[in-house]
């Protein structure tokens, strides 16, 4: 099995296609499971300035398959041509993959370096493809060491101590553009009820402003701040609310956007300045109300410009943490991909044994010296097989497993499985692949377990 990964970020294209390539990204990796083969994983990471789908092939030459099954299955959420979407993703195999990932992740990778937002992101991203049924043990795997990762650089950098995030580094430009910097004062409307409107929520509300209003078009804004504190808005309330805000801040992404004319009717007896912070990565409000008099929009874009430099020491020390976790990943994920050759050399081996040791019972019976010869052949065999399976992992952990299965094949004629998931053995059978047995003579005694 092999991973690889299809990226798509503000570092590479405009956030405004990026919004439209995650058109449907909730649906992509089940029906992608569902219509190829090639994919035998998937886990999907939106957020405000990526998309990223992480998934699983059963072999290399599968990748270019799924590949092309994904671009389909966005192209047709999308509404975009395939060709288009099939530029602007990058494709990433082997170890690129825990790289990247683990850079996201650790927040080394985001408009504003080292954002806490991001982490959070990435581990609802592998719940959520837990709950659908899509997570291969591989991706789990990947986006486990992903999350541990971002708490190694978060606790072990300044990237962590400083706590930035983009819903910080919006609030400190609003601050900046306001004639009153006091938060106390300030009347805020929220659209969203989701991560980014929570964090939003916290913020504020270390900031001093009290006066919070919520609303979300899917009509959970109640529950929201029932929890979080401020006032649920409605279809009804909200026009009166923005016509009173100080500051409007969206986090939905919702198909229902602010419209400029709209903004512009509800302000008309409006005295006081309006500040837009548009953080949805398809965009709350208009474009076009950044024109209207009297209102500042900020966006994901004037965040990226304001976010600040950080520590070129920090960074370094960041770096490396996650480029010795990526490596550390990828030795651990060659080491396992050994296990179907030992698995199958332990298997040839113990047929060899138990065919002989027919032969002894078939002669004398099965008495007390027979016993004694199984005990004594079993242990010889744990022996002769013990550097072999040490070879395994060594090779594997330089990425030469394909010179250790070549060579079962050479000696021995075993044909190695290609999936090591198949195989299905334990770590611990691995580790030492002949059992002690006193006396054991039954046929199960060298049996292979090979349930999932």
């Amino acid at each position: 099995m092999v991973l690889f990964s299809l990226v798509a970020t503000h570092a590479d294209i405009d956030l405004e296609t990026v919004a439209q390539l995650s058109t449907g990204a909730s649906g992509l990796a089940t029906s992608a499971l569902a219509g190829s083969p090639a994919v035998a994983g998937a886990v999907v990471l939106a957020t405000c300035n990526r998309f990223e789908i992480y998934g699983e092939a059963p072999h290399p030459d599968a990748i270019g398959a799924a590949r092309a099954a994904l671009i389909t299955q966005i192209s047709g959420a999308s509404g975009l041509n395939d060709q288009l979407v099939s530029r602007a993703f990058s494709t990433r195999t082997g170890a690129e993959v825990s790289q990247h990932l683990f850079a996201v992740s650790s927040g080394l990778d985001s408009a504003v370096v080292g954002e806490r937002e991001i982490a959070g992101q990435v581990r609802r991203a592998l719940i959520t493809a837990q709950h659908e049924g899509t997570a291969s043990s591989g991706l789990v795997r990947l986006f486990q060491a992903a999350s541990k990762t971002a708490k190694d650089v978060g606790a072990q950098t300044a990237l962590g101590s400083r706590g930035l995030s983009i819903v910080s580094v919006a609030l400190d430009l609003a601050t900046d553009l306001s004639e009153n910097p006091d938060w106390s004062a300030k009347k805020a409307v929220v659209f969203g009820t989701g991560a980014y409107a929570g964090a939003t929520m916290s913020l504020l509300r270390e900031r001093g402003c009290t006066d919070v209003s919520v609303y979300s078009s899917s009509g959970r804004a109640p529950g929201f701040v029932a929890t979080r504190g401020g006032t649920a808005l409605d279809e009804g309330s909200l026009a009166d609310a923005v016509a009173a805000a100080d500051v409007m801040i969206g986090c939905s992404g919702s198909d229902s956007r602010v419209e400029a004319d709209d903004l512009g009717r509800i302000r008309a007896n409006s005295s006081q300045p309006l500040i837009a912070i548009d953080l949805a990565l398809t965009h709350d409000f208009d474009p076009a109300v950044g024109d209207l008099d009297g209102v500042e929009l900020l966006t994901l874009e004037s965040v990226r410009l304001a976010a600040p430099q950080e520590q070129a020491e920090s960074l370094a020390q960041a770096s490396s943490i996650v480029s010795g976790a990526a490596s550390a990943f990828e030795q651990e994920r060659e080491a396992r991909s050994v296990d179907s050759a030992i698995v199958a050399l332990r298997r040839h081996t113990m047929n060899v044994l138990d065919a002989e040791m027919e032969k002894v019972r078939a002669r004398h019976g099965c008495t007390a010296a027979a016993e004694e010869v199984e005990f004594a052949l079993r242990r010889m065999v744990k022996q002769l097989l013990h550097v072999p399976t040490v070879r395994a992992r060594e090779l594997a952990a330089n990425g030469q497993q394909d010179v250790y299965v070549a060579g079962l094949e050479a000696l021995y004629g075993i044909t190695v499985e290609p999936s090591p998931a198949a195989a299905g053995v334990r770590a611990s059978e691995a580790e030492c692949p002949v059992e002690h047995a006193g006396g054991d003579s039954s046929p199960a005694a060298g049996d292979i377990r090979e349930t999932a």
